[in-house]
């Protein structure tokens, strides 16, 4: 059993695994390199062979405890038959939807069959892959992926998606059961392709307070847990609810979480003490610090192993890590959690 499999089943593990959101990206040159030759982001996501190669690339250069599919939380909505493409310098651009717009029904068999190269990738990666090295899916949660399928894009605010969950909750209940729906079957798929670990990424859910964060993050979220865990028990399930101000707990104390990854605002004293207790802690090095440097990412270790040692925990970022991050700098915090002793 690899050694991240190991803390999310509740083990103490010394030195503590390592992955990190993002790792496969436009930080690392040979990623450039394919990312050159493929056409557009989409299709680099929806060819197997170069999906597979740069899921694999940070592992290859610094032999990660984790290897994440290579794809993007968009891909679900475009599988549900809204337009997707990434404006190039801008990011994702999709036609927007709201109150009006009729979702069409949902097709599983077709679903599924767009997101067949994904699979295809997760499949190549665990066969590739000792079992030292886990394989991560993921999904992006409704309220999320939602908020990208109101607006057609990003924003900072979250306006349109909050907007039409004041003005017209019905239609954005519908668009949320949808994605509740298909996540399931996305993930399930991913399990079923050889995928030992699903992460479930709660991005945007900081304007998300009370009764609103229990009916569109909360709620979803659990639907999506207990699916999964009924399909397949022993497949641990990380969630991270990103500057949800009151919902870490309980996301925490859903059964059949494994894991919650943290923020770089969270404290992590007060981790140690309400999350660890529920559930194994990843995170929570703020991106910036493998930018800035050594002494930076020392800090952020020493910080991470005064507090959380003494409970399961993976080390990760607090976000994915940034394009100008020097890959220097990565190997030295490999290198500085590798030597981590457990603290007496």
């Amino acid at each position: 059993m690899s050694r991240i499999l190991q803390v999310l089943n509740g083990q103490i593990v010394h030195p503590p695994p390592i992955w990190l959101m993002r790792q496969a990206g436009r930080y690392l040159p040979e990623y450039r390199a394919l990312r050159s030759k493929a056409g557009g982001f989409l299709d680099l996501c929806y060819d197997p062979d170069m999906a597979t190669e740069v899921s694999l690339q940070p592992i290859r250069r610094f032999q990660f405890d984790a290897a994440i599919l290579f794809s993007d939380i968009l891909v679900v909505p475009h599988a549900l038959g809204q337009n997707l493409w990434f404006a190039e310098g801008e990011g994702p651009r999709l036609d927007p939807i709201d109150a009006s717009t009729m979702l069409p029904d949902y097709d599983r068999q077709s679903f599924l069959a767009h997101l067949e190269p994904s699979f295809e990738t997760v499949r190549r990666l665990r066969q590739t892959l000792t079992d030292e090295t886990a394989v991560i899916g993921f999904c992006g949660a409704p309220w999320t992926v939602g908020s990208y399928m109101v607006a057609g894009r990003g924003t900072p605010d979250l306006a349109p998606i909050r907007h039409l969950a004041r003005n017209n909750p019905d239609a954005l209940q519908g668009i949320v059961d949808r994605l509740t729906e298909a996540s399931i079957d996305y993930l399930c798929a991913q399990i079923d392709a050889g995928a030992d670990i699903v992460q479930i990424f709660e991005s945007w859910a900081q304007v998300l307070h009370g009764a609103d964060f229990d009916r569109w993050s909360l709620q979803p979220i659990t639907k999506i847990v207990e699916a999964l865990k009924a399909h397949s028990p022993q497949t641990p399930i990380i969630v991270f609810p990103r500057k949800a101000p009151d919902g870490y707990p309980k996301i925490a104390e859903i059964p059949g979480v494994a894991g919650v990854s943290v923020d770089p605002d969270i404290d992590l004293a007060w981790a140690a003490a309400d999350l660890q207790q529920h559930v194994a802690v990843q995170g929570n090095i703020d991106p910036d610090a493998l930018i800035v440097g050594p002494d930076a990412i020392d800090s952020a270790i020493e910080q991470l192993s005064t507090s959380l040692m003494a409970g399961p925990w993976i080390t990760n970022l607090g976000h994915g890590i940034l394009p100008t991050t020097p890959i220097d700098h990565v190997h030295h915090l490999v290198k500085r959690v590798r030597d981590l002793v457990p603290v007496s």
